[in-house]
């Protein structure tokens, strides 16, 4: 009853998405039937402090992640911040435990000479016809402005305004923000425009449509980025996201202020830019051990 109370909560009053919602639901469940194998007695008002670290013990034993078991004592702090919200009860028994350690990887990312390759090189087949425009256009987006996913299958041609050369995008929890874009951008987006006009007439909606007319899918997507980025670079994740780290560590490489890399982004908080430092830091590492003779 109470975890449905709280999916209610976060798909109503905090706007989450539905995969949102539906994580920390699962989070929630798992978390009671561990209760219920512990001690048939326990339910998620009875638990206590020691439960949830047996909890972490059981998870940790049993091979998860670090991160997955901090994203699941999240869940549980956002559950009983809602309860005590609600008046359902006064205590929260996550309270002073403390997760694992993360080991925070730094993000992956595909050099400039292979970007520069993968778009401009005609020899790198992307696709016959609209396909291939399309295709090329899409990953020229991801790389020259860092949107999610997520933000690109949702722009609409109204969201491209080509008098002000700026993107508008609804990020998470549906917060907007106006991307600029340059001179090359704009030749591909309107290159774009026009086969996709070819094929497919006037008043798509959709900026990014499918061999079909409609909106592009998600999965279809992410296999053009993994089959374009495969052509150039043997990083090895090849997603939409690694060109999203690909943007921010080449803004930072040529000095672009954090705070502005930060706003490019929709982060919300600087930390989490912050990584992309780390990551032009270990690129000038192994600039220095390839060139310098004492290295």
């Amino acid at each position: 009853m109470y975890i449905d109370q709280f999916a209610d909560y976060l798909r109503l009053e905090r706007n989450y998405s539905p995969k949102t919602v539906a994580s920390y639901h699962r989070d929630l469940v798992l978390f009671q039937g561990f209760l219920k194998a512990t001690d048939p007695d326990l339910d998620l008002l009875t638990a206590d402090r020691d439960v949830v670290r047996l909890w972490v013990v059981d998870m940790m034993d049993k091979g998860e992640k670090s991160t997955t078991v901090n994203r699941k004592l999240s869940t549980l702090r956002s559950f009983y911040r809602f309860l005590r919200i609600k008046g359902i009860t006064t205590v929260s028994p996550v309270q002073g435990v403390k997760g694992p350690k993360n080991k925070k990887p730094l993000p992956q990312f595909v050099k400039e000479a292979d970007m520069d390759e993968l778009l401009d090189d005609p020899k790198i087949d992307l696709g016959e016809g609209f396909i291939g425009v399309r295709n090329r256009t899409v990953i020229a987006v991801f790389y020259e402005t860092g949107m999610r996913m997520a933000e690109l299958i949702g722009l609409d041609d109204r969201d491209v305004d080509f008098s002000t050369r700026t993107i508008k995008v609804t990020g998470k929890r549906d917060k907007q923000r106006f991307i600029p874009f340059g001179n090359d951008l704009e030749k591909r987006l309107k290159d774009y425009l026009e086969a996709r006009t070819e094929a497919f007439g006037q008043g798509c909606g959709a900026f990014f449509v499918s061999q079909k007319g409609e909106r592009i899918p998600r999965h279809q997507v992410y296999l053009l980025v993994k089959d374009a980025l495969s052509k150039v670079s043997d990083v090895s994740k090849k997603s939409p996201h690694v060109l999203r780290h690909t943007f921010a560590t080449s803004m930072l490489n040529h000095d672009a202020e954090l705070g502005a890399v930060k706003e490019l982004l929709g982060h919300n908080s600087l930390q989490t830019t912050e990584i992309y430092v780390h990551t032009t830091f270990q690129e000038l590492k192994e600039i220095y051990k390839q060139a310098h003779p004492r290295a």
